[in-house]
């Protein structure tokens, strides 16, 4: 089998692939339906869109803290441990959670403690990937698990309406309990055990540092990291879509639409670049980067729904060179500390995305939205030409002829 001929359907001929697949779409399922389960909870007892907001927030806030911290447990750990434990963690908080009448500060508690395990399952996901396929599937495989993120917050969000429409928020929290428990046996039966990578006797802080200086001290992995980072500006027309449907003359269902040309854009994308062959991806990086920020331009000529919509999937199409950026920086990262980097690249990469969700929004409030995207946009094409000059300043060093 070679690079070229390497397809989805290779990648889910590997039984411990299937297996990961499978806990994947049930954790990333069940982490979306707390978010709209919780939301509505806090909203229903406390009748606050504050509180409603703040709750939302900790969903995503202890992976600024779990993600360098706690990451590098894959690597001390076995890989396949830690991601079965993380779920059970998780399984019996949001059990807890789904208790009638839990003080609300107990709920948020019991939250921050699930979101700390998110980077630490998916960092000893990426951490256990590259021993789980041979090279040639290793991107279609990534890609196949990209796209699957994806189709699972979408579902997430789908499943969580109507799950507490019938069953209630507690229902609906004991049903995302069971999702995480079912990751867990899926892991312990399908996926076999492995050793740990780093050296033992290393102390914990000693290796959080080492995973930061395989990050910082290498030019390829850091201008892998910025070249992710720049998805926190061009995603400003996803953080701003309400107030864009509202300008384009349209409601929720604009607001879904708009969500999912991006969403889409990036499906397909991501599809197509599984099949380029592995000698060409690198040098796609640096161009697709600038297409993603350079579509949103578009929308300073003030364009119909139709228009803005071929505008966000095409940018979604060319952000599918994330897929390369996040393979290319697991495949380079030694497995000693695999997990702890990603830890930090993950970190990096949400971090980009709040303040950019923030900005946007902020901007939106005293601009048109459609002129906030395209001037994301071109700050994006900015920074985009600049994270992908430090790729090419990098690769001299990296491939020398």
């Amino acid at each position: 089998m070679t690079a070229r001929a390497a397809g989805f359907r290779d990648v889910l001929a590997i039984p411990e692939f299937r297996a990961l697949f499978g806990a994947q779409l049930v954790s990333v399922t069940g982490d979306q339906l707390a978010r709209v389960a919780l939301s509505i909870l806090v909203y229903d007892r406390t009748n606050s869109p504050g509180w409603a907001a703040l709750t939302y927030a900790l969903t995503f806030l202890p992976d600024l803290v779990g993600g360098p911290l706690l990451s590098g447990l894959a690597d001390r750990y076995p890989p396949r441990r830690v991601m079965v434990v993380a779920d059970v963690v998780r399984a019996v908080a949001v059990t807890a959670m789904a208790w009638p009448g839990l003080p609300l500060p107990a709920v948020a508690a019991l939250l921050v403690g699930v979101q700390l395990f998110n980077p630490v399952w998916n960092s000893a996901r990426a951490a256990l990937m590259p021993q789980v396929l041979p090279a040639e599937t290793f991107v279609p495989g990534m890609g196949l698990l990209m796209i699957l993120v994806q189709a699972g917050q979408v579902a997430g969000f789908a499943l969580g309406g109507l799950l507490v429409a019938g069953l209630g928020t507690a229902g609906a929290l004991l049903a995302d309990a069971v999702s995480f428990a079912a990751s867990a046996v899926v892991l312990a039966i399908g996926v076999r055990p492995r050793p740990p990578r780093a050296e033992p006797g290393v102390r914990w802080w000693r290796h959080v540092r080492a995973g930061w200086t395989v990050v910082v001290g290498d030019p390829r992995r850091l201008a892998l990291v910025a070249l992710g980072c720049v998805s926190g500006i061009y995603i400003a027309g996803e953080a701003i879509a309400a107030p864009y449907a509202a300008e384009l003359g349209g409601g929720a269902v604009v607001v879904g639409l708009l969500l999912g040309a991006y969403a889409l854009g990036n499906v397909v994308g991501m599809a197509a670049l599984s099949r380029v062959p592995p000698e060409r991806r690198g040098k796609l990086l640096g161009p697709l980067a600038v297409l993603a920020c350079a579509a949103l331009l578009g929308c300073a000529l003030r364009p119909d729904l139709e228009a803005t919509l071929a505008l966000l999937t095409l940018s979604g199409i060319a952000s599918s060179y994330n897929l390369i950026a996040n393979t290319t920086f697991v495949q380079l990262t030694p497995e000693a500390q695999r997990a702890q980097a990603f830890g930090f690249a993950l970190t990096a990469l949400r971090v980009s995305q709040g303040l950019g969700v923030v900005l946007a929004g902020l901007a939106a409030e005293r601009a048109a939205p459609h002129g906030v995207v395209a001037a994301a946009g071109a700050l994006g094409v900015i920074a985009a030409f600049g994270a992908a000059r430090l790729w090419r300043r990098a690769q001299p060093a990296a491939e020398p002829s």
